[in-house]
């Protein structure tokens, strides 16, 4: 049998199967509390590239920096598409594993094969009027945006002017799901059902599965709407640059856009928060400067919300690290344990104000996140309004001590605890919808009825909320 010598000593190239190999368990409770000393135990094991169990089922984890930017950049030789794992078409991932069902549903960030090209095209072009700067559509989005932060903010605020808040669930997590109904172009409050079981597929409790039945459900519901009255919002552009979708196919996408990236920005602005109230000199100097983003990009080096990409499959038997990759192994990339690689984190500047740009946590290559503008945009404006708003932040328990929660793909804190201080309330950043004859630029944003608000589901959460901090 073929070897070289990896980090720490001999290591197999050839010969050995994965579905030979006898690899760790990758989802411990090690792993939850301390990843990163995971990601260094396997690196330090193996390499570049190690073999993990994933809740029973065998895969290649990439560690190195260097290797994942050749899988993340090549989709010829590491393709994605359920149909190119060689174990499921063989029938030997079991029916009831627990990732299955997040991975059969078959949306963009999921699928390969010829149909991805004209799905990608449709997505960017639905997504530039939210992503280009001088469109009116992302100019009415920013105001959105700071307007539901602006509500949420003065919702924490009726426990009193100083208390104590979780900011994940008052406020990180609420916000970009209230965007992406705004997005979705929900009626009125009539998405705040649908945002309520969305948490609970993220959080995949038991009612998980049919939450995520009644939530497909109503995304197909409105589908069938915008495929009858077109409107400008994102499931009407999507249809307008692919006609061919069906109601199904455009739920799933729909569903993508609102699970995905609502979970990562809501991650991406509690580690903000919390590594400007904690962290070292350069988040600090970053925020004082007004370069929120760049706060933003120095987190997501440390902590990238998306821990894990989700899997791509050897195209052909490939050399990658210490071992050769077998056609049809499924392959997860760990932007996490990239940044952590010394090839990597050591030409990393730590004390610099302006972060590098070379991070993974959007991915990278043809398939790079599509909305990232998007995400980067809603969290800015929520971490800025925060900070404007409150007076004083800080946070009620130790940074050591927050708790956190780990899938095998994303990263995030349970919970937020923080004492507050809240500063002035801010003038209405909306002009009355009765205003004459704006600009098409500046035109109203036109949010849900507060009194309709007031009666959802998710309003009378965050309301208990306050009445059980209190």
């Amino acid at each position: 049998m073929e070897s070289q010598v990896g980090e720490s000593g001999s290591v197999d190239v050839d010969g050995t199967r994965l579905e030979e190999l006898t690899p760790e368990p990758l989802l411990t409770r090690d792993y939850e509390t301390r990843p990163s000393l995971v990601y260094e135990r396997l690196r330090q094991r193996h390499g570049a590239v190690a073999p993990v169990d994933l809740l029973g089922v065998p895969a290649w984890l990439v560690l190195g920096y260097r290797e994942a930017l050749e899988v993340l950049q090549d989709d010829d030789a590491w393709p994605k598409g359920l149909e190119n794992w060689r174990a499921r078409t063989a029938g030997e991932v079991p029916a009831d594993w627990p990732l299955g069902p997040s991975l059969e549903v078959n949306h963009v960030l999921i699928q390969g094969g010829p149909g991805y090209p004209s799905l990608r095209t449709a997505w960017d072009a639905a997504l530039k009027p939210f992503q280009d700067p001088g469109h009116p559509q992302a100019k009415r989005l920013k105001a959105a945006v700071t307007a539901y932060a602006d509500d949420l903010i003065t919702l924490v605020g009726q426990g009193g002017g100083t208390g104590v808040a979780d900011l994940s669930a008052q406020f990180s997590r609420p916000l970009p799901l209230m965007v992406a109904s705004h997005l979705l172009g929900f009626p009125g409050s009539q998405g705040d059902d649908a945002l309520m079981d969305m948490w609970r597929v993220l959080d995949a409790g038991p009612d998980a599965e049919p939450a995520l039945e009644r939530l497909l459900a109503t995304l197909a519901e409105l589908a069938a709407v915008k495929l009858k009255e077109p409107g400008d919002d994102f499931p009407s552009y999507l249809l307008a640059a692919h006609p061919g979708l069906s109601l199904d196919e455009l739920a799933r996408e729909l569903f993508m856009l609102l699970g995905m990236t609502s979970d990562h920005v809501g991650i991406l602005m509690s580690n903000t928060v919390v590594e400007v109230i904690s962290g070292d000199g350069g988040a600090r100097a970053s925020l004082s400067a007004g370069m929120i983003r760049e706060t933003m990009n120095r987190v997501v080096m440390r902590k990238p919300p998306l821990v894990n990409f989700v899997p791509r499959f050897a195209a052909e038997d490939t050399p990658l690290g210490n071992y050769t990759i077998r056609a049809g192994d499924p392959v997860w990339v760990s932007s996490a344990a990239a940044h952590a690689d010394p090839l990597f984190a050591d030409h990393v500047a730590p004390s610099s104000t302006i972060s590098t740009r070379a991070h993974l946590s959007w991915g990278a290559g043809r398939r790079q996140c599509p909305a990232r503008e998007l995400a980067s945009t809603v969290a800015a404006v929520g971490v800025g309004r925060l900070f404007e708003r409150f007076s004083h932040l800080d946070l009620a328990l130790p940074a050591d001590q927050l708790p956190w929660r780990s899938s095998p793909f994303m990263r995030g804190l349970r919970s937020l605890p923080v004492r507050y201080e809240l500063a002035s309330p801010p003038e209405r950043t909306a002009p009355p919808q009765t205003a004459p004859d704006p600009a098409p630029e500046t035109a109203d944003v036109v949010l849900p009825d507060r009194s309709a608000r007031q009666r959802s589901s998710l309003w009378r959460y965050l309301t208990g909320l306050i009445r059980s901090a209190r």
